[in-house]
This record gives C-alpha cells, sequence and structure tokens, in this order.
C-alpha cells in the first residue's frame, strides 16, 4: 500500500498503468475498453486510499508530548526532589485539592453535581474526540468535528428531557411550550439525530469512505461510553445523593490507596497494559476500599440531605431532600456469627442496612473497577499517548480520573434497579397530576374501590 505523503497530499504515482486484459472469445478487442479503464481507476483509488485497516500501529501519526501544567511555584518548591518524590507530591498536592472542591460543591446541593456531572462529560467527550482528530488530521475528514459535537448535543437533548419529563412534571404542566417538546420530545430528538445521520451521508468522500466510517463508529462509541454513562450517574443521583457519594468516593479511594500500596510496597506488576500496577497496591486498595466504603455508609445515613431521594419541589422551585428514611436508612440489629461474638464480645450489632449493600459497592470499586483503567490505558497505548490530555497537573486529563467512574456508575444503576428501587409514590403522583380531569377522576375512583375491597377505607353510606 502506498503511503501518504502529507496533509491534502496525493500518493506517488504507481508502478505501472493498469493493462487492459486481451478480449474473450466473441468480443471485439475494444468493445469494454472504456468500461474496464474506468473500473480499473476506481479499484486503484480504493487500493490506494482506503485500505485503512491495513495499517499497522507504527503507521499512525506520532502525537505531541503532552504539555507540563504544574504550577511554577510548586515547581520551584519541588525542584530539589527526584521525579518519582516530585510526581508523588504533585498528585498528592492536586487530589487533595480536587477533593475538597468536591466537598464545596456537595455543600451547594444536588443541581450543582449536576452541572459537574454535564461539565466532566463535555470535558471527556471532547478529550476522546480531539485524539480521533489528532491521529487522522491529515486525511483531511470533512465536518469530523462538527458533527461529533452535533450528535453529543443531539443526544444530550435526548437524555435530559427524558429527566425533565421524568422528575419535573408538575413544573412542566404550567409550561405551555414545554409542554409541547415533552409530548414530542422523543419525535424530536429522532429528527435532530437524522438530520445529522444525512449531514454525514453528504459529507461523504469517495476517498475516504472506510475512514469516515471509521469516525462515524468512533464517535458513537464514545457517546455510548461517555453520555449514556454519566446520564445514568444523574439517575443514581436522584435516588438519593448517597448513591451518588458513596459508590464515586469508593472508587476514588481505591484509586489513592491503590497508588499508595503500589509506590511504597509494589513489587509484583499486575498487567501488561500498566506496568505501573502491582498486586500489592490492587490488594491493599481493595481492602482500604471496603473499610472505607462500610464506613462512609454509616456517616452518610445519618442524614436526610444524604439518604432522601432528589425531589423538584415546584411550590419552591428548587431541588428539596427532605423525607422521611426508609427502612435502608433506619438502624437494625443483626445477630452476629459465633467467632465474631467471642472477639466483640456481644451478640447483635446496630447496622444500617445500607451498609450491607456499601460492601458490594465497594468491592466492585476494587475489584471491577480497574478495568476500565486497564481499558483506558490499552486505549492510550493503541494511540502511543500517555494521557488523554494534561489539564490536571500529576494525574493527566479529565479522562484519565474518571475511567473507573463511567464503569461504577453503569453498576450502581443495574444495583439500585435490581436490588433497591420500589415504586416511587412522588413520580407516580407527578404523572397523575399531568392527566386530563377525566382521567384522573377514574384512577380515583379505580384506586378507592380497591382500598374499599382490601379494608383500608369503609363503604360509603347512601343516604
Amino acid at each position: 500500500m502506498l503511503e501518504l505523503r502529507h496533509r491534502g497530499s496525493c500518493p506517488g504515482p504507481g508502478p505501472g498503468p493498469a493493462v487492459a486484459p486481451p478480449p474473450r472469445e466473441g468480443e471485439a478487442a475494444g468493445g469494454d475498453h472504456e468500461t474496464e479503464s474506468t473500473s480499473d481507476k476506481e479499484t486503484d483509488i480504493d487500493d490506494r486510499y482506503g485500505d485503512l485497516d491495513s495499517r499497522g500501529d507504527s503507521d499512525l501519526p506520532e502525537s505531541p508530548p503532552s504539555s507540563d501544567r504544574t504550577p511554577e511555584i510548586l515547581q520551584k518548591a519541588l525542584s530539589g526532589l527526584s521525579s518519582r518524590w516530585k510526581n508523588w507530591w504533585i498528585r498528592g498536592i492536586v487530589t487533595l485539592t480536587m477533593i475538597s472542591l468536591f466537598f464545596l460543591i456537595i455543600s451547594m446541593g444536588s443541581f450543582m453535581l449536576m452541572l459537574l456531572v454535564l461539565g466532566i462529560q463535555v470535558k471527556c467527550f471532547h478529550e476522546i474526540i480531539t485524539i480521533g482528530y489528532r491521529v487522522y488530521h491529515s486525511y483531511d475528514l470533512p465536518w469530523f468535528r462538527t458533527l461529533s459535537w452535533y450528535f453529543l448535543l443531539c443526544v444530550n437533548y435526548f437524555f435530559y428531557g427524558e429527566t425533565v419529563a421524568d422528575y419535573f412534571a408538575t413544573f412542566v404542566q404550567r409550561e405551555e411550550q414545554l409542554q409541547f417538546l415533552i409530548r414530542y420530545h422523543r419525535f424530536i430528538s429522532f429528527a435532530l439525530y437524522l438530520a445529522g445521520f444525512c449531514m454525514f451521508v453528504l459529507s461523504l468522500v469517495k476517498k475516504h469512505y472506510r475512514l469516515q466510517f471509521y469516525m462515524f463508529a468512533w464517535t458513537h462509541v464514545t457517546l455510548l461510553i461517555i453520555v449514556t454513562q454519566s446520564h445514568l450517574v444523574i439517575q443514581n443521583l436522584f435516588e438519593g445523593m448517597i448513591w451518588f457519594l458513596v459508590p464515586i468516593s469508593s472508587v476514588i479511594c481505591n484509586d489513592i490507596t491503590a497508588y499508595l500500596f503500589g509506590f511504597f510496597f509494589g513489587r509484583t506488576p499486575l498487567i501488561k497494559l500498566s506496568p505501573k500496577k502491582t498486586w500489592e497496591g490492587f490488594i491493599g486498595g481493595f481492602f482500604s476500599t471496603v473499610v472505607f466504603g462500610f464506613i462512609a455508609a454509616y456517616m452518610l445515613s445519618k442524614y436526610q440531605y444524604f439518604v432522601c431521594p432528589v425531589e423538584y419541589r415546584s411550590d419552591v422551585n428548587s431541588f428539596v431532600t427532605e423525607c422521611e428514611p426508609s427502612e435502608l436508612f433506619q438502624l437494625q440489629s443483626y445477630s452476629l456469627p459465633p467467632f465474631l461474638r467471642a472477639v466483640l464480645r456481644r451478640e447483635t450489632v446496630s447496622l444500617y442496612p445500607f451498609q450491607i449493600h456499601s460492601i458490594a459497592l465497594s468491592t466492585f470499586a476494587s475489584l471491577i473497577g480497574p478495568f476500565g483503567g486497564f481499558f483506558a490505558s490499552g486505549f492510550k497505548r493503541a494511540f502511543k499517548i500517555k494521557d488523554f490530555a494534561d489539564t490536571i497537573p500529576g494525574h493527566g486529563g479529565i479522562m484519565d480520573r474518571f475511567d473507573c467512574q463511567y464503569l461504577m456508575a453503569t453498576f450502581v444503576h443495574v444495583y439500585i434497579t435490581s436490588f433497591i428501587r420500589g415504586p416511587n409514590p412522588s413520580k407516580v403522583l407527578q404523572q397523575l397530576l399531568v392527566l386530563q380531569p377525566e382521567q384522573q377522576l377514574n384512577i380515583y375512583k379505580t384506586l378507592k374501590t380497591h382500598l374499599i375491597e382490601k379494608g383500608i377505607l369503609q363503604p360509603t353510606l347512601k343516604v
């Protein structure tokens, strides 16, 4: 296969002009010469421009080295340390700073957390799309980045519209324009996506067909990994802030403790994709994360602010977290196994049921969650990059820090829907309020008859 010389250039001449085959028996020598010549030219173009999948990793363009965004004052303070310890201090200081900012955003409420998730989602999408553009920009693909961002807008419109329809029904009921958008939300979403799809088809260039479809798939896989998972993060948040905080903090704890155990005690390599990962760090991170998750669940279960589902109150026009905590967040007495009774010298222990669930969440965060990081490591090796970006000093890009969080978000959502979630009275009530009066009256009569049959209500005496 011939090599492309530079951006927008055509390859050099081939090994020689195509020779037309001799005429078949009974066919004039020049009868189909023009057709065969055109076919040969098309085949030659496909061979020279379309055989992208035969390129090896060595054919990928070199990515520019990432810049060091460490503040100059910090660089001077740590200038006397070795690179190993210098990186350790930078990572530690930046990590503490990010955790402090995270606590600040938590104190500002659920809406700010949703904005944080949206901002992280957009930045992660930007980092991955930029890698694709950097690798393939020499081919001058038309509309690649424009269509990528357009599809991001379409998918976010769909998911956030679904959220508004589910959790803001009473607010939507008061606004006529929103009622129209919600009623035809899925049709509008499909129409927007269809417009992008048609634009992609119209942007196809003959010599870049295969490459353009590669990048079309690149964009959609990125949307699947980033946008869908971030939507699940917000869905978990609506179940109660504790379902957002414990999983995320467990992943952060595992990341930190695995790094510390590996830094000080690591000797045995864990996986070839990440040569710096060690078994000592992996095991130490597991036990530390389980203990941390158990304690964090106990601390957060005490407060309504963290355990109550996030709801929108139209009367105060804001999100509220007020409720009577469910049994999941009420202390229960549990009998201890015989071998623990002798150690603790007690027969029972009081725990929040959520603490037991936190063990499952922490176990996933420490045993399965790291595979999101290994996946990201393989991705970066495939494209010869050290980090997704250089946004965070000592850490790399935003995606470098959240590669495990998206996998965790999916697990939490599946866990809630499978083992925790029951009917949500407030959500059912919001759906009832948007019905027509005749429909509401029919539901009232049906519900009243049902409660009378159950013996909960007394039948009304007719005079």
